[in-house]
């Protein structure tokens, strides 16, 4: 008889060169699954990624601290205990231009890969 569960004791640490703790919980990375990622991140003050348009839903959770998004041109910034849903396909930004590390959580439907980011200029 198999598990019905899956204990998830450390995360993959992806490796980054801007600063940012990115601690994959469930994914490709992780445990080979593609319908779902699950990771915890902790983004340092004056942090910025490309423009991407990703082939996932992504959904965030701020944990502490805030977090900007450039959303088809509109600028939101959420902050802690907020969160919000980005459809697929849809071109953002994702920044922490403020003095503060923002921690928050990222899950994406299905899971993050680096094919299915679409990053500008990669």
């Amino acid at each position: 008889m198999s598990k019905k569960y899956h204990i998830q004791k450390s995360p993959f640490i992806v490796p980054t060169t801007d600063g940012k703790l990115i601690e994959e919980h469930f994914g490709m990375a992780t445990d080979q699954n593609s319908q779902i990622s699950i990771a915890h991140m902790i983004a340092p003050p004056h942090w910025s990624e490309p423009f991407q348009t990703p082939e996932f839903d992504e959904y965030t959770y701020i944990i502490r601290g805030k977090k900007q998004f450039i959303i088809d041109g509109e600028k939101i910034i959420l902050e802690s205990g907020q969160s919000i849903k980005i459809k697929k396909n849809t071109r953002i930004q994702y920044t922490n231009p403020f003095n503060e590390e923002c921690e928050y959580l990222a899950i994406c439907l299905p899971a993050f890969t680096m094919e299915a980011v679409h990053r500008e200029g990669e």
